[in-house]
């Protein structure tokens, strides 16, 4: 890529609307090569989705996995050490993180004379940004382009009661005002079951309403076999195949009744099944601006039904990944810079790593096995346990596999999966090998670090 300026003629002003992660990649980019920028930011500058989901999640995932490894300390030849959640340092911490990491993507931004405007924005024309501040001031700005990365919200049910004290969404979570005796999550994607582990490791009861077969409805099957397995081992209550239909808030307990006639009763309940896309008040109208249930059509290269209008994030209707909405501030600031005139690599969805930090963790790229299955492509797929791992042994947890799915022609890795610790980190190498096209047997002749997990995913490959 290249780092030359547009200093050549006037300055092109780039007018972006939303601070999470697609918009800052965006703006820090584009003003590098140049560009004139304002952002336009409502709530925290990095994304609330990001700051105020993504990352406190994380960091009360990392506590809970430090807690559950002391309370397994005598497994590894140590005394046995009784722990206990500090709730309010735990809250501490989280804050303590959001604002480091808040001031240092600020930081970014001034260092590159972006222009920072907290308040919200929407289209009053093609090239036309209203941008209301926070003081109530209203102003118009002009753009040569204009970047939407609004990015979105959770999604509620009308049956549902939200009041942030025992019905909650995912925004009231990081932490809830209050440890949960049982919680009640409704919801097993990516989200729900995140939150199932988080909180029975703080040590509450919970209950997962499953409206599926499985967990992880749309993961490969023996990975939800594991993480179900998992579930059950520590106690956590799995409602199969039942859909929630109302929520009955009482005095000393929250009611949640499926349409199969169950109830799962405890002290809070927590929404987790899905989001919405911010678009409802951009005035997408006002610009021509084309969309598809509330999210913003674009093409390969991010750009809207309107040439000089582009998309990022969660917003433009593709994987709703941090790592995916900073690729595609990226492309955007070049594209709209010039800098993609002759054929260049356009992103490409169905090669972005994803990970799901529960106990084990999962990860997986590229084509999954029943998926090329069901199309009817040819594949070849081995799998080796961890089991067989010193270094799992070494950790005392051998829970968990690595696959791999490769051309049989030509040994082109096509896609893996990982369950087990650090699979999240060990995704990385099949990531790489997906998306540089490298093949099994360059797996295999790689000089992995013994002892280490790593070592799996080359005996897989063999």
């Amino acid at each position: 890529m290249s780092s030359r300026r547009a200093d050549e003629g006037p300055k092109k002003r780039f007018v972006i609307i939303g601070g999470g992660p697609g918009g800052t990649a965006c703006a820090t980019h584009a003003a590098r090569l140049g560009a004139d920028v304002t952002l336009i930011e409502r709530d925290i500058v990095g994304g609330a989705a990001h700051l105020l989901d993504c990352i406190p999640s994380k960091a009360m995932i990392a506590t809970g996995s430090a807690m559950s490894a002391m309370r397994a300390a005598s497994e590894m030849g140590l005394a046995t050490v009784d722990v206990k959640l500090d709730f309010e340092a735990l809250r501490h911490r989280i804050k303590h993180i959001e604002g480091r990491l808040e001031d240092s993507v600020t930081s970014l931004l001034e260092s590159q004379r972006v222009r920072l405007i907290e308040g919200t924005g929407r289209l009053v024309g093609s090239h036309e940004v209203e941008a209301t501040h926070a003081d109530g001031t209203i102003e118009t700005i002009e753009g040569d382009i204009i970047v939407l990365a609004a990015g979105s919200r959770p999604r509620v049910p009308e049956w549902a009661q939200v009041d942030g004290q025992r019905v909650l969404t995912t925004r009231h979570a990081y932490p809830p005002p209050q440890l949960p005796e049982h919680l009640i999550v409704i919801g097993s994607g990516v989200t729900g079951v995140e939150f199932v582990h988080m909180f029975n490791s703080f040590g509450s009861d919970v209950t997962l309403i499953v409206s599926r077969q499985q967990v992880l409805p749309d993961k490969d099957p023996e990975v939800a076999a594991v993480l179900e397995q998992s579930f059950l081992d520590r106690g956590v209550r799995l409602f199969m195949g039942a859909r929630a239909e109302s929520i009955e808030v009482g005095d000393q307990a929250v009611k949640v009744s499926c349409n199969d006639g169950r109830i799962a009763e405890g002290s809070h309940v927590l929404l987790a099944i899905g989001s919405i896309p911010n678009s409802d008040n951009l005035n997408l109208e006002a610009a021509g601006v084309e969309s598809e249930w509330g999210y913003v059509s674009i093409d390969h290269n991010c750009r809207s039904s309107v040439s000089h209008i582009y998309a990022a994030g969660d917003l433009s209707g593709k994987l709703p990944l941090s790592s995916v909405a900073s690729t595609q501030g990226r492309k955007i600031a070049e594209h709209a810079m010039g800098l993609h005139a002759s054929p260049h690599r356009h992103i490409d969805y169905d090669k972005a790593a994803s990970a799901i930090f529960t106990d084990p963790e999962i990860a997986d790229v590229g084509v999954a096995e029943a998926d090329a299955f069901a199309e009817g492509r040819k594949i070849r797929v081995t799998k080796v346990p961890f089991s067989v791992s010193a270094k799992a042994l070494i950790n005392n947890d051998s829970r968990g596999f690595v696959k791999i799915v490769s051309d049989p022609a030509t040994g082109v890795v096509m896609g893996g999966s990982i369950v087990g610790r650090h699979a999240a980190e060990l995704i990385s190498v099949l990531a790489l090998a997906v998306s540089a096209g490298l093949t099994v047997q360059d797996l295999v002749e790689s000089l992995f670090v013994h002892p280490a997990l790593a070592e799996v995913l080359g005996e897989a490959a063999e």
